[in-house]
């Protein structure tokens, strides 16, 4: 099930982008070079007895009583982050402000040992994932028609937090080919990437590149907002299936046309 995770209650809690910075030095003003990355899920740097990786928090659902795990372990000799899914659902999340113009590309690396029998991209039902790496853009009113307007203002009443604008979602599929785009089942304002699937890659580290700008005015339409929360994702619930997935090192690369 796709759930929002809420930029609002990461923003207190660490995010932080990394910008150009100004030196004076002596009467010559002269300006840093900005950086060509920013290390937006740096596990390997973790230790394998801290909790979780720092900056990223638990991101749990008030109907959903089974929560995955989620833990740091050394994996062919780096640390990365373990997720083990029984009939649960939960995710790992930070705040994190990126502009998707100067940082369009995102580069990762991800493993599973299996994938769900029941899934479905199509279906609320089949709306689990071995993995996923979801990106949410902030809300901007600019951009947002009127009825999109009303209804961010009546969620934002109702849960007395602030939602993204919109959303996508890289995932490992597990019966849709790879390259499918499609909405998730429950709401149009994410959009699905398919960007592993099946069972060929099993047990394998597999490194991923997306423009993240090309995917969101290929999905939306129009240049995305600010990139306002990161997120990690391993969940069965729906599905009543089991999964492990481990995750590596998360980063955005500085702007490039394309992604390889």
């Amino acid at each position: 099930m796709t759930r929002w995770f809420l930029p609002c209650s990461w923003i207190n809690r660490g995010g932080r982008m990394l910008l150009p910075v100004c030196l004076l030095t002596g009467p010559w003003l002269t300006h840093a070079q900005p950086p060509k990355r920013i290390e937006a899920g740096l596990f390997s740097l973790s230790g394998i007895n801290e909790t979780l990786p720092a900056d990223w928090k638990p991101q749990t659902f008030s109907r959903i009583k089974r929560h995955t795990d989620y833990f740091l372990v050394k994996e062919d000799g780096t640390v990365v982050v373990k997720a083990e899914s029984d009939q649960s659902a939960s995710g790992l999340a930070r705040a994190i402000s990126i502009s998707p113009i100067e940082y369009p590309v995102i580069q990762w690396r991800w493993k599973v040992n299996n994938v769900l029998k029941k899934g479905d991209v199509t279906s609320k039902d089949g709306d689990d994932y071995p993995a996923r790496v979801y990106i949410a853009f902030a809300y901007d009113p600019e951009k947002a028609g009127y009825l999109e307007r009303l209804k961010h203002e009546a969620v934002r009443l109702v849960q007395g937090k602030d939602v993204p604008y919109r959303a996508i979602s890289y995932i490992w599929g597990s019966n849709a080919p790879a390259g499918t785009m499609i909405a998730n089942p429950y709401t149009d304002s994410v959009m699905m990437f398919v960007v592993e699937a099946g069972k060929d890659k099993l047990q394998q580290w597999v490194t991923e590149k997306r423009n993240v700008r090309e995917d969101y005015i290929k999905a939306f339409g129009e240049e995305p907002t600010m990139i306002s929360g990161l997120a990690i994702m391993t969940d069965t619930d729906n599905t009543g299936e089991s999964v492990i997935a481990w995750y590596g090192d998360i980063v955005f690369l500085e702007n490039r046309r394309n992604p390889d």
